[in-house]
């Protein structure tokens, strides 16, 4: 039988083939580690969990955090020693240490360790670093930084109990692995910042209801979990002269910052065409487009005008009209649903010519009406009747809670999957 021969030995310096597939395994799966979410401290447990035991016998992850540093995680191959190091306490900074870690953390690139020396009361880093060394029983660290557009993040910690050094090869390893570690932490910080801030703008653009202290009202404005963009979704409410009030809500076409401008722009506009004349619903509407075509760069829109009458006696009174939007859900306190589909009408910005009617409807006692945008019932590749149907039920369901209840339930069953931004306004007749 004719034997294959061995393969060549690895030269001195140079990786044998096994080892340099295991790195090229390990970096492969750090890689897919770090990007396989965006929540950057799970990440880097994972990554601290596959460098054990494969590059060191115990990993250890720290991140700069406001003037301190925090210990993410502790990974030994020996769980219970982990668990005698302080995982997730804040340590001091690193300006005023001389210990190896804060030299990291300002800069100085990898260190290696071999001498711990001792605890210093003046140091409160240094001292622990010192227990920490201590107690995993090191004879050898290095600390590499997580070092992204020019700023420091945080460091690993290699720890190895034997006297085995970390060769150069290791040490690159290492410093590439700090490096991959600091984009993930870097990015997801990033994402963050972006997704609160366009939350937060958002909710900025949103009406303020004060003023209507008579209507019992309850609002909510969910960015969709999907992005981190502002979008088009709107609600309103404000009263008008002669005591009744109108309830607004509708979606600008798009899901960015202009839409969101957009929004704002309509919504102001609204306000001042509704409040200036005596006009029905479809008369706002209809200036509405007018104004919206020949004074903006808004596009396409649609929305539901509502116009509430509370007189101090007999029933409430709801006149609306309704350009392109899903239909407004009236639920009777004894659970049961309508939708009220008249005064349908196609879009705004298509034809500010086209007729528009105003439907009317009585609002009984103790009824709920709900105006919301299609992020609500809307799922993909599904029909949006199921969605309306779902929406119903669920109404049905909740007609006889408070009408809080009524919105945090009726959200929480409606968007378990929510791939759209949501707005919701609803209003309790007394």
């Amino acid at each position: 039988m004719r034997q294959e021969p061995p393969p060549p030995a690895a030269t001195p310096g140079e990786l044998s083939p096994e080892v340099a597939a295991a790195r090229l395994r390990l970096l492969a799966d750090v890689s897919r580690a770090l990007a396989s979410g965006l929540d950057a401290e799970e990440s880097l447990r994972r990554l601290a969990r596959l460098v054990v035991p494969q590059l060191a016998d115990a990993c250890v992850v720290d991140v700069i955090e406001g003037e301190g540093v925090r210990r993410l995680t502790v990974t030994d191959r020996d769980a219970d020693r982990a668990l005698r190091v302080l995982s997730g306490g804040v340590l001091p900074g690193p300006d005023d240490s001389a210990c190896a870690l804060a030299k990291v953390l300002r800069g100085a690139g990898p260190v290696l360790v071999t001498d711990f020396g001792t605890t210093d009361p003046n140091d409160p880093l240094r001292s622990a670093q010192w227990s920490l060394y201590r107690t995993l029983g090191a004879r050898s660290a290095l600390i590499v930084p997580m070092r992204v557009r020019r700023q420091e993040l945080g460091a690993l910690t290699f720890v190895r109990r034997t006297r085995t050094p970390f060769e150069e090869q290791e040490q690159a390893l290492a410093a590439d692995l700090g490096h991959r570690a600091a984009l993930a932490l870097d990015n997801a910080r990033l994402y963050a910042m972006q997704e609160h801030t366009a939350e937060q703008l958002q909710l900025s653009l949103l009406p303020d209801l004060t003023g209507l202290a008579h209507l019992r009202l309850a609002t909510s404005y969910l960015a969709a979990r999907e992005r981190a963009e502002v979008g088009g979704d709107w609600y309103d409410a404000f009263p008008l002269p002669d005591g009744s009030a109108v309830l607004a809500i509708g979606d600008v076409v798009g899901h960015d910052l202009a839409a969101a401008v957009r929004m704002g722009q309509l919504r102001n506009m609204l306000r001042a065409l509704a409040y200036d004349r005596g006009d029905d619903p479809a008369g706002v509407m209809c200036r509405l487009d007018r104004v919206m075509q020949g004074l903006t760069g808004i596009e396409l829109v649609t929305a539901v005008i509502a116009r509430i009458e509370t007189p101090d006696a007999g029933p409430w009174r709801m006149t609306w009209t309704n350009a392109g939007h899903l239909p407004p859900l009236l639920a009777r306190p004894d659970g049961h649903t309508v939708l009220l589909e008249e005064g349908h009408a196609p879009i705004l910005g298509v034809d500010p010519e086209l007729p528009r009617e105003t439907a009317s409807v009585v609002l009984p006692a103790g009824s709920t009406l709900l105006l919301y945008t299609d992020g609500l019932v809307e799922r993909p590749g599904e029909d949006i009747g199921r969605g309306l149907t779902r929406l119903r039920q669920h109404a049905a369901a909740l007609a006889g809670e408070p009408l809080p209840v009524f919105r945090d339930e009726l959200l929480d069953r409606m968007s378990d999957v929510q791939h759209d931004d949501v707005a919701v306004l609803a209003l309790r007749v007394p």
